[in-house]
Formats: C-alpha cells, structure tokens, sequence
C-alpha cells in the first residue's frame, strides 16, 4: 500500500458544548476512493472541511505532501459579488485556467455566461463541478456532487472520476453513484470514525457486523443503555431488515399494474364504472403541451400522452434536465392546462407538496415551534402524537425538541420537513427531488414512509437507486415529446431504451408501453433476482448473516431443539407484545397525562420503548428461524 499523501491524526473539533468529533485518524493514499458516511449532524461537510483546511480543528495536526493540491466541492458556495458563473469559476488565486474550465463546462453543459443571480441549482451545481474539477486535483472532495444534477450529468460526472487519476473522497446520497465509484468507506458514527475496505456495496453489511458485535457488548450494560442502542439500531438494521419484505411488495404491484396498463381498453374494462370513481385519482387523455423558445419557434414537450393513475400508484418521473419532467407534473397535477387533451383529477384529492427548493424553516424558530406550534403534542393524520416519540419516529433524538432550526444540518431541516408535511392529512403526495441533503439512513425511512403510504405518489429523481425501491410506474421522458411509461423502475425504463444491455446482462426487458399504453412484456423475473435496487451484491464478511459456522458433525436436516421451539412460541410472543405496546400507546394518548402524572408518563414511555425493543428481536429472530425451516423444505 503506498504511502499517505494527505493525514489527519488525532483529529478533533469542538461544536457547541462538546465535542463533535474527537480522536479522528484520517489517511487518504493517492488513488484512494473513499466514501464518507454518516448520518446527518455527525458532521461529514465539517470533516471535509477540516482536511481541506478551511476549519480550524482544535486537535490533531495534518499533514500532506508537499505540492498535493487538495479541492473541496462545496455543496452550497457562496456565489455573491459575481454577476456571472465564469466570474465566480474563475476567481481567486486557486481559480483554474480559462480553457481548463472552457472545456469542463463544454463536456457537462453549462453556459458559464449566466447570470448567478438567475441561476438554477442546476446551473450552479455544474459551475461548482467546473471550478473543482478544472484545478487539476491530486485530491477532491466532493460534498453531494449529485444533488440538482440531471441522469445524463451524473452518468458524465461518474465516468469522469473512473478515469481520474488521483483521490478522492465523497459524501453522497446516491447509492448508485457510491456503488459504481467507491473502493473504501469512512463511517463517521457517534463522534468517531471507522474505516474498511470495501466499495460502498459492502457498506451494509459491514455495519450490520459492527452493531450486532456493539449488540453483544451492550449485554453487560445496565438495561437503559441497551433500549437505546436498540433504538439506534432499529433506525438502521432494523428497518434495512424490512427492506426485502418492501421490495417484494412492491415487485406484486408492479406486476398488477403492469396487467392494468396493457392498453386503455383493457385498463377501463377491468376496472369497471364503480371502480372509475373510486379507484382513478388523476386520469390523463392525449395530453398535448407546447412551448415557445427564446427563438419564437414551437416545441412540443408532452406529446398525445394518456394514463390513467390509481389509488396506490408510485409513480416515478425521470429525464434529462429540460425534457420536460416538471411541466409533466404540474400537469398531472392540475398547476397547469394542457393544449390538448385533458386531465381529470377526483375531487377528493388532497395534495402534500415537497420540491426541491425546500420551503424555508425560520431559523430562529425551535423544533417544538416548528412541528407543534410550541405545544408537546402534535397531530398526525388524525391521531395525537407527543413530540417526543414522533421525532424518534424520523430519526431524531428526543432532546432535540427545544433545539433552533439555525443548529441543525442541512440534511436534519429537510428531515424535519419530511416529518412536519407528512404529519398532515392527504391523499397524493408529491415529491420533486426528495433525496437531496437526506443521509442514507433517512433515506431508508423515507421509503419506508412511501411503502406505508394509503395515498398515490408522484417522484421526480435523479436517484436511480431511490427509485428502483420505490416505484411502480416510471414515466420516461427524452425531449422529443414521447413519454416512455414503464412497469417497474429506473433500472427497467433504461433496459427499454437499450435492449442491447438486456442481452448483455441476460435479462428479459421490462414491461413497457407506448402513449397508448401497449403491454409488451412483464418486468418481474430480473427484478426478483436483483432484490429491486442498483448496487452490486455486499462482499461477504466472515459468515453470511453474521451467524456461526456450523459446529462438527451437526444435523442440517432439521431445526435444533431451540430453533424449532423458538419458530413455534415466536408468532404469540409478537402478538403478546403488540397487544402490550397497544394498551401502552392509548394510555399514553391521554392529552393531560404530561402534565398531571409525569412519573407515569415516563413511565409508559419506557415501557413502550421495552416492548419495542423485545419486539424486534423477536421478529428477527422469527424471521431467521422461519427462513432456516425454508430452506429444510418444512
């Protein structure tokens, strides 16, 4: 392994009132593809920082071979004092070339020209890509280089950095980009740092080891410690477990509205008149949208498209920046007339809207002010819920309420938002790029809150992967007008575009269909297979699932006599403790308890903290003996 070419040792940085991170050693070789991982406020954009310099830290000493050049990309720069994108990309003493940058902005798209006033997040996210790139690094790094890219800048963005020569580091919501890039991961957890190597597809795994083994540890502490950590591990295992139950969900209802979708006769037919009014939420008929350039010329962006959206779907938009994905939307939505065709909305429709720009929180306001209008309850969907549990609910520790917005990450606001918009009634949820700033964990809960959803669902991504696990219908525009509409994912919509890759691979295409909706074939066979997302298998690590070798001479032919009792006691152990946690929960539902009887508010608090945790564990271990007793084909 060669020698380091940039060092932190003993890194630490005090936040606040104590440490943020301490006791850190960070080496980065010079081909190093690393991965920096962690929730959001565990301070990754400040780790950056730190090994970039820009951060003064309070400990540790850093060091770096003499004429390394060392770039950040920045998530958010500052962009003010310049009227145009080439005057910021080309500013200061570390500012690259002019034909370097000329010609990076060439490759990826941008017109340096624009005002940064006006400026998209797109257009600002590409200039940012321009300045970095464009110094010719020995070492980037890279702060959710993705967010406002379109597919076709991250798919460049990705070959870019295959071909780079030197190092890098990334903090990144994209489990395909991490996937298809990174050869070592730095987890940031709990104020330290580990590092393995492995590429991003073995991130899970290996953190699943590191929890089960903090898991057995925990065992010798005092009760209270252990409901915690299983509270933290519950918000990543726990719901990483679920992950396939999810998965295999959502392939059955792609395969049914797949069987819908095969034509608009077949899909009025079978749903009968009854069913029209109940069951069809937005139904789209030749829908025709144009536009007039900057030139005077026409363009037609959505041409002759029909679909009929039900009650359930998850429907997925993906294209090019341009193509015409949010006027498709907003179509869909009723924000704006089509020139042709029509589009017919049930009148009981009650949206909830999340865009990209995230509606601002006022800093000054707290958590409590912010979820609950300064009260300690709160209502969701029609049932009352005390802060404190629906902030664990999302990921959030309970002592967080009092906090002020201005505290909290980038990340920690969009998952506020996320908690505050889905407290609301509704029926359509609509969601333009929600998996910007969210941390993979969050990302998790999120999917699992789309999973849960009773309503119909409307996405605009660029996370291949978030789609893949999310969506029934992906809609599939070019710019041409045509609008691709596909059973399944991301993965499936691009093996309809390019059958080759189908054959290449293996795989049979996805079910796909025209305007008019023709069924060509079912998208369900590979689809198990991959288990519905874009990352390559997790390399193993040591036994399979974290379970022991078997021991000499045992039988594999039946269960022990522990797993056999376990299989058999398990299912009324779960149901026991649902009906503990439901008895628990009503109680505590009680508006006036907090105040009158806080000993047993804390009390019924703990206790259905406990119940929880035993509940989960008797899932798992439920689920892994019920496995065990598959594959002996009982």
């Amino acid at each position: 392994m060669p020698p380091p070419i940039l060092s932190f040792e003993n890194l630490g940085l005090v936040q606040g009132e104590g440490w943020l991170f301490r006791h850190l050693d960070i080496h980065v070789g010079p081909r190093d593809r690393l991965a920096l991982i962690g929730r959001n406020g565990a301070g990754k954009t400040t780790l950056l920082k730190c090994l970039a310099n820009i951060v003064d830290t309070d400990e540790g000493k850093r060091s770096i071979v003499p004429g390394t050049k060392v770039v950040l990309l920045e998530q958010n720069p500052v962009m003010t004092g310049h009227d145009t994108l080439e005057q910021w990309v080309l500013a200061g003493d570390d500012a690259p070339q002019p034909h370097d940058a000329a010609a990076i902005a060439d490759q990826i798209g941008i017109d340096l020209s624009a005002p940064t006033a006006t400026a998209s997040g797109g257009e600002r996210r590409r200039a940012a890509i321009v300045r970095a790139l464009a110094q010719d690094p020995d070492v980037l790094l890279l702060d959710e280089p993705t967010n406002h890219l379109d597919l076709a800048a991250i798919e460049w963005l990705e070959q870019w950095l295959a071909r780079f020569k030197g190092a890098f580091i990334v903090i990144s919501h994209d489990r395909t980009f991490l996937a298809r890039l990174t050869k070592s991961c730095l987890w940031l957890d709990r104020g330290t740092v580990r590092r393995a190597e492995i590429g991003f597809g073995g991130f899970d795994a290996w953190t699943d080891a590191v929890y089960a083994e903090e898991a057995r540890a925990a065992d010798k502490l005092d009760a209270k410690l252990k409901i915690e950590l299983h509270w933290l591990e519950r918000g990543v295992t726990g719901r990483r477990r679920r992950n396939q139950g999810r998965l295999a969900k959502l392939n059955q209802m792609r395969a049914t509205r797949a069987a819908m979708l095969g034509g608009p006769g077949t899909a009025a037919l079978a749903l009968g008149r009854d069913d029209v009014k109940t069951k069809v939420v937005i139904d789209a008929e030749h829908v025709t949208k144009s536009f007039t350039t900057e030139l005077g010329e026409q363009r037609t962006i959505i041409r002759d498209f029909t679909l009929r959206i039900q009650r359930g779907d998850r429907i997925g938009i993906v294209g090019s920046n341009g193509t015409g994905k949010t006027t498709l939307l907003k179509l869909l939505t009723g924000e704006l007339l089509p020139d042709e065709g029509k589009v017919k909305l049930a009148k009981t429709l009650s949206g909830i809207v999340i865009d990209q720009q995230r509606r601002l929180m006022d800093p000054g306001r707290t958590v409590r002010e912010v979820l609950a209008e300064g009260g300690d309850w709160i209502d969701v969907r029609g049932e009352k819920k005390h802060i404190k549990g629906y902030l664990k609910e999302f990921l959030f520790a309970p002592e967080l309420s009092e906090a002020p917005i201005a505290s909290l990450s980038g990340g920690e606001r969009s998952r506020l938002l996320l908690a505050r918009e889905f407290a609301r009634e509704s029926n359509l949820l609509v969601l333009d790029e929600p998996t910007n700033d969210l941390d993979l964990e969050t990302l998790d809960l999120l999917q699992q809150v789309i999973a849960d959803y009773d309503g119909t669902v409307l996405i605009v991504s660029h996370d291949r992967d978030f789609l893949d696990r999310t969506v029934t219908v992906t809609l599939g525009l070019d710019g041409s007008g045509k609008v691709d509409i596909v059973a399944g994912g991301y993965e499936d919509w691009v093996r309809q575009r390019n059958p080759s890759r189908n054959d290449r691979q293996g795989k049979r295409p996805p079910a796909v269909f025209g305007q008019a909706g023709g069924l060509t074939d079912l998208p369900m066979g590979d689809r198990a297979k991959r288990g519905g997302g874009a990352s390559p298998p997790a390399p193993p690590l040591r036994q399979p699932n974290g379970l022991p070798p078997p021991r000499s001479g045992e039988d594999r032919r039946k269960l022990s006599f522990k797993d056999q009792r376990d299989l058999d006691r398990l299912p009324a152990e779960v149901t026991r403790l649902d009906r503990d946690i439901a008895e628990a929960e009503k109680a505590l539902h009680d508006p006036d308890l907090y105040t009158s009887n806080p000993t047993k508010f804390a009390a019924l608090t703990k206790t259905i903290d406990t119940k929880r945790a035993e509940k989960e564990a008797a899932e798992v271990r439920w689920l892994e003996v019920a496995g065990m007793a598959e594959e002996l084909g009982r």
